[in-house]
């Protein structure tokens, strides 16, 4: 296996600096070759590739387009996504050890029912079975299972058949470490050091109510090093 990484983070014109410190804490600390693409909505829409009619409950502009992933990597290879409001503490090629052909997909398991009822900019914060495990997957794009993850399935799928991957086999479904997709409010903290991806995923530091959050501090250190003159919004 190849021991370099394509990278695919969602993209939301409502915090394009939370895209830009995943990006950039991710290529910063990466010992791997890897190349990162922002998947934009309005790209694929002009196209012609995502055709979805705009779904009041979607939290971000990436909320189905993630799973254009495997398509945009050719279905080649391995391929990860994650959101945008993501920290990364950690080497990305520590993940390389857990791929495994007979998965069609990789994620933390997380059995998360959200505390409060809405997040982020005040867009509802709803509960469903296998919430966040989407928010951080690799991919294996060559598996059959993957491969069946095509634009018309994509366009057509209901949000429970994309996001609760009943497009894989339980046993095709393979397991990451949490310290990957740490969930600050929820998760707990490490007796020693830090996670290895931290996930802002109720809201993370950009936004002004929710400057008093777990590893704030190192993200805004972070986006400051990227525009010294960011405010929060």
């Amino acid at each position: 296996m190849e021991n370099k990484l394509d990278i695919y983070i969602g993209w939301d014109s409502r915090e394009p600096i939370a895209y830009d410190v995943a990006r950039q804490t991710l290529i910063e600390r990466a010992s791997i070759p890897v190349e990162v693409h922002a998947i934009k909505l309005a790209d694929l829409v002009d196209k012609g590739a995502y055709t979805r009619e705009i779904d009041p409950l979607a939290s971000t502009e990436f909320t189905y387009s993630r799973f254009f992933t495997p398509w945009l990597a050719d279905y080649k290879g391995w391929a990860l996504f994650c959101d945008c409001d993501f920290l990364f503490l950690d080497d990305v090629a520590k993940l390389l050890e857990y791929r495994d052909p007979s998965k069609a997909v990789l994620c933390v398991k997380h059995d998360y029912t959200p505390k409060a009822t809405t997040k982020m900019d005040g867009k509802v914060q709803t509960a469903y079975p296998r919430k966040n495990w989407s928010s951080f997957m690799l991919f294996n794009c060559e598996h059959p299972s993957t491969r069946t993850l095509t634009p018309d399935v994509i366009n057509r799928e209901s949000g429970a058949y994309l996001h609760r991957m009943q497009w894989a086999k339980d046993e095709e479904i393979g397991g990451i470490p949490e310290a990957w997709n740490w969930l600050e409010g929820w998760s707990e903290k490490p007796a020693t050091g830090t996670p290895s991806a931290i996930h802002f995923t109720n809201g993370g530091p950009w936004f002004k109510d929710w400057q008093d959050v777990d590893y704030g501090d190192l993200w805004k250190a972070e986006a400051s090093k990227i525009d010294p003159d960011w405010k929060p919004i």
